[in-house]
């Protein structure tokens, strides 16, 4: 079943949540997505919406479900989706995808890597997917090349601090499908 409008006008924390299971699919290659954090416009250093008024004015113009593309320390391009609508606004970061379709042009586009590598965080997804600048501010709903699917069971989900940050770095925000093996960082492992 494919996501609905309201899918992403709630809560970035439920989403980030609720986004476990579900199947990521942007043109013709992606998964399952197995780790997300969640990031919110208030009382959250960590997010961007704190330091960069950029970032507060694509919530402000963009519709809930867009995706929020930026170049993380001028190496890696990360996907977050934009969630706002709700109780609050925020983004949710995609960290990490169980390849299900699509693995060959994955595996090309990550250097020849094994499928337990090639989606298992941010920046590798996010090669492996092709995603870069260019798709900032696409919105998942309405862009025929993409595709977000509920699970058909509802997965066991376990809630950890958030990783690679430094502010707000305790808020238990990773979500993580408990005993994937394509996580980033496992999630008894962290920091």
């Amino acid at each position: 079943m494919s996501t609905r409008d309201g899918f992403f006008k709630r809560d970035p924390v439920t989403c980030a949540r609720e986004m476990i299971g579900c199947e990521l699919v942007w043109n013709g290659s992606g998964g399952v997505i197995v780790e997300t954090e969640a990031y919110s416009v208030r009382n959250d250093e960590a997010c961007h919406t704190f330091t960069r008024p950029s970032s507060r004015g694509f919530v402000k113009r963009m519709p809930a479900g867009a995706a929020y593309v930026y170049l993380n320390y001028g190496v890696h391009w990360l996907l977050n989706f934009l969630v706002k609508g709700g109780s609050e606004d925020g983004f949710v970061l995609i960290r990490a995808l169980e390849p299900t379709c699509g693995i060959q042009e994955m595996t090309l586009r990550r250097n020849g890597t094994t499928p337990k590598n090639l989606c298992s965080g941010p920046g590798k997804l996010t090669r492996a997917l092709g995603i870069d600048g260019a798709f900032h501010g696409r919105n998942l709903l309405s862009d025929p090349s993409a595709s977000l699917r509920h699970p058909s069971a509802t997965p066991n989900v376990q809630a950890c601090t958030r990783v690679g940050i430094t502010r707000s770095a305790d808020f238990p925000w990773r979500f993580v499908a408990v005993g994937s093996r394509f996580l980033s960082v496992p999630a008894d492992r962290q920091r």
